[in-house]
């Protein structure tokens, strides 16, 4: 039995019966996902696995077959083979801002919602990006590096205050317009470009290219996420437009920076310093066999993938990923998922709910509505959102024929994944 089942139970969504017993729905999470999360789980009564490490694809691929909902974070990989073997897998939950580790496309086709957690870790990011900032314009890595060394190196050549410099976003979403923020706070000025016209927080400026921000910033910063149009997007003709002398600094993802330019450009001196906390290929856990050739370049931070690793983000990312699913669950609500049609429709006393996912093809409402008006069934609400590929469908009905509709549904050659509620 599985959750899309029209048995009843005890379990209550209010102080209605579900169509599936909550305890029964399993919600495995790997990779150490914050406690918050759990907490919120166990208290809808879900049965919960909480593992601290990812898990080797083999191993995965077992594990699934009984998961109603995963939540990962950014080492596990969810391939179109991982999705297929989650028989019973409703939604996956990435408890970070990345979803670049899941096969959106495929867990479209499959019906599944991918939910992630765009704000929680934007504070966490901006600060660490400030820190950098002034830790790169005063060499303290270099410093801290020769003291633990043994050497006593006191220079101000090269060192400056960062009141009065330029910094240059490029992306300015959640993190970027959170930098620029802070950044204006110590006195710095603020350029930003991003493809899609935004709002400038304070002072920001605006800027109608990439190559205006370089050219005139003093540091650079990456806020971008993963896509064909950003990948290398930062390469050897894009650093020969920065400012002999600026900085560069990168938390957004490993595939925007191309390294090897950018260690060329460190080791001439035309670029005076670099952070890095993200890179092309990222060991799977904890292991002390890293290579980059960025390391042993001058006056270079490099940290492991920990612009988010802060116990606040992590708990704020266990939370707002968890109330996801949790509406997910619990109503069908698919607002703020990254692959898939966004509906949510308010629970709707003394009805039971349909959920179907379908393929988005001509007809399928036409034969959606047929199957329902063959069962004379009363619909009380109903909401549809569709995309390229899938449509999705939220039907409150009348409690005598939901499970009939339900089945009705099922049967149709378009249906993907169809599901009562209560």
């Amino acid at each position: 039995m599985t959750p899309s089942s029209s048995s009843s139970s005890s379990s209550s969504f209010g102080d209605r019966p579900t169509s599936y017993p909550k305890e029964k729905i399993k919600i495995l999470l790997l990779e150490n996902v914050h406690q918050a999360a759990v907490e919120m789980f166990s208290r809808e009564h879900f049965q919960v696995e909480a593992l601290k490490k990812s898990l080797p694809q083999e191993v995965l691929l077992e594990k699934i077959q009984g998961a109603h909902i995963l939540g990962i974070r950014s080492k596990t990989q969810i391939t179109a083979d991982v999705l297929r073997a989650g028989r019973q897998l409703l939604s996956v939950g990435c408890f970070c801002i990345g979803t670049n580790q899941v096969d959106l496309l495929a867990a479209n086709g499959q019906g599944i919602p991918v939910f992630n957690a765009p704000f929680s870790n934007t504070r966490s990011v901006a600060e660490l990006i400030l820190c950098e900032i002034i830790a790169l314009s005063r060499q303290l890595g270099d410093r801290s590096r020769e003291v633990h060394a043994g050497t006593w190196k006191k220079v101000s050549a090269g060192c400056y205050e960062v009141r009065g410099k330029t910094l240059g976003i490029v992306g300015y979403g959640h993190i970027g317009s959170q930098v620029g923020v802070l950044a204006e706070g110590l006195g710095m000025h603020v350029l930003f470009h991003d493809i899609q016209s935004k709002l400038a927080l304070g002072n920001c400026q605006p800027c109608e290219s990439l190559p205006d921000v370089l050219q005139r910033s003093d540091f650079v910063t990456l806020h971008v996420p993963a896509t064909a149009q950003t990948h290398r997007m930062i390469g050897p003709e894009q650093i020969a437009l920065m400012k002999k002398g600026s900085f560069l600094l990168n938390a957004s993802r490993g595939t925007v920076v191309v390294l090897e330019a950018l260690a060329e450009a460190l080791h001439s001196g035309h670029v005076a310093g670099a952070a890095v906390d993200v890179y092309p290929e990222e060991p799977a856990e904890n292991s002390e066999d890293f290579r980059s050739v960025l390391q042993g370049q001058r006056n270079t931070l490099l940290t492991p993938h920990v612009g988010g690793s802060t116990a606040e983000a992590q708990a704020a990312i266990g939370r707002e990923v968890a109330t996801s699913l949790i509406k997910f669950i619990n109503q069908g609500a698919t607002t703020g998922a990254v692959n898939f049609p966004e509906v949510e429709l308010p629970p709707n006393p003394k009805t039971h709910r349909v959920l179907n996912a379908h393929r988005n093809v001509p007809g399928v409402l036409r034969d959606i509505n047929r199957a329902v008006s063959d069962l004379n069934a009363n619909i009380r609400s109903q909401l549809l959102s569709t995309d390229n590929q899938i449509g999705y469908l939220i039907m409150d009905l009348d409690q005598d024929v939901s499970g009939k509709v339900k089945d009705a549904l099922a049967q149709l050659p378009t249906s993907i994944k169809t599901r009562i509620l209560y």
